[in-house]
């Protein structure tokens, strides 16, 4: 069976630096876009960022763009977000999600993702 294991998150203070990693097993991954979404408390979940099945395209949130950076490692089955500069505001869980995609598009509608982690909570205090 699919599984998406998120890992890496945890309380920062605000200017701060996080790596999360979301690690993933019965798929072939190399056939997935890979996406990371973030769900506050009393908000809905909001799509973060997503990368292609290469790694050749990637695309942010406005609120993330030059503070996040998606990446993948195919042969590790892994899928990064690395996160610099955080705010309080971006005290979330983070999900990472599978969208099977065989193009190079990638997709920002949690609607298209066919499988999704359990979660890791990030924490920034002010």
């Amino acid at each position: 069976q699919v599984q998406l294991v998120e890992s890496g998150g945890g309380l920062v203070q605000a200017g701060g630096s996080l790596r999360l990693s979301c690690a993933a097993s019965g798929l072939t991954f190399s056939t997935y876009a890979m996406g990371w979404f973030r769900q506050a408390p009393g908000k809905e979940r909001e799509f973060v960022a997503a990368i292609s099945r290469t790694g050749g395209s990637t695309y942010y949130a406005d609120s993330v763009k030059g503070r996040f950076t998606i990446s993948r490692a195919n042969a590790k089955q892994a899928v990064y977000l690395q996160m610099n500069s955080l705010k309080p505001e971006d005290t979330a869980v983070y999900y990472c999600a599978a969208d099977f995609n065989l193009g190079t598009a990638v997709v920002t509608t949690s609607a298209s993702y066919n499988y999704w982690g359990q979660g890791t909570q990030v924490t920034v205090s002010s």
